[in-house]
């Protein structure tokens, strides 16, 4: 079972009812590497909010295209934010949009040379704007006590994180998976195609495990989130009002010398058209990740912007743009216990 953990007390100050929330976050973090959590502040998590965020599918074809990323629409300059498109023929099935920083952090500098550091094309929707904005900011605070319930499980100062989040990248996603038709399938419809519970489901994400630091994914009340279990099996991720599904990624599970565990998931279907909200928690792009003192084996540290280039240009829908950003190697003061 994916334990299911009430945070309400990581914003309080140091007691006992917090440092019981501790162990049980990371035993989950090191054991399953999926939790799903509940007592976020706010009504960031509501239905009525989720509504707003996802009424962004709603727009029309031109408004569509003016957010494409280049890959998608070739009179666009967008590289890395922006909107993505439906790709047939792949096990991944889906579309949507990637919202970095500057959605509360406009003014920041953008690198010409560096796509990590463009802006997002935005529509010019007030209360789609304002609600996304809120739920960024929920999403870092909450991303961020997560952090420091971590830091302190694995024997570290709550802040040891802290420095490399100063200029976080992180991205808020919108997916949106249309019901497969036989042409998404392509020529591979075969491989496309699971067995759950005895039922035939097809896939809408490919088995993976993230690349980054953590993420928190708000579900829209359809199944469809599997995690993998250490015994192979799959196991659902039940969707709930109010709650968030949290797993970490491959550079938490490095940096931590796999104390925090790294969990292959996947998104199945069954006929009904699906969305979801991840939110991938990411330092900036010159944090230094490097071996923490008495967490696993020592590695060569990597910049994190590096990193995230070198993993995310590999998923189907960044596809063809590796080349368009060189490694920037180690920039940054690295980090010591």
């Amino acid at each position: 079972m994916i334990p299911e953990i009430n945070i309400s007390t990581l914003f309080l100050g140091p007691c006992k009812a917090r440092d019981a929330t501790d162990d049980e976050i990371y035993r989950a973090a090191s054991d399953i590497g999926f939790l799903t959590i509940t007592g976020v502040p706010g009504d960031c998590l509501t239905s009525e909010n989720r509504k707003v965020l996802l009424s962004l599918f709603d727009i029309n074809t031109d408004q569509k295209r003016k957010l494409m990323r280049r890959s998608f629409a070739p009179e666009n300059p967008y590289i890395y934010r922006g909107w993505f498109g439906l790709q047939e023929g792949h096990a991944t099935y889906k579309e949507g949009i990637d919202i970095g920083p500057d959605l509360i952090y406009p003014n920041r500098p953008i690198d010409p040379t560096d796509p990590l550091t463009e802006h997002t094309p935005l529509p010019k929707l007030r209360t789609w704007r304002l609600a996304a904005e809120t739920y960024y900011r929920d999403m870092s605070n909450t991303a961020q006590v997560l952090t420091q319930s971590l830091a302190r499980g694995l024997g570290l100062s709550e802040d040891y994180f802290s420095p490399s989040f100063e200029e976080q990248i992180s991205t808020l996603r919108l997916i949106h998976y249309p019901i497969r038709t036989n042409k998404s399938f392509g020529k591979n419809e075969n491989e496309y195609w699971i067995k759950h519970n005895g039922e035939p489901r097809y896939l809408l994400g490919a088995d993976h495990i993230d690349s980054g630091f953590m993420t928190l994914l708000a579900q829209d009340g359809v199944e469809g989130l599997q995690a993998k279990m250490r015994n192979g099996d799959w196991i659902t991720v039940p969707p709930r009002d109010g709650a968030l599904a949290v797993n970490f990624g491959k550079l938490l599970e490095r940096w931590t010398g796999h104390k925090v565990r790294a969990t292959s998931h996947r998104v199945i279907g069954q006929g009904l058209v699906r969305h979801s909200i991840p939110f991938f928690y990411e330092p900036s792009i010159n944090a230094v990740i490097s071996h923490i003192p008495n967490c696993g084996e020592p590695f060569s540290p990597v910049t994190y912007g590096d990193h995230l280039w070198e993993a995310t240009t590999k998923f189907v829908e960044q596809v063809g743009v590796a080349n368009l950003r060189k490694p920037r190697g180690l920039q940054s003061t690295e980090i010591s216990g």
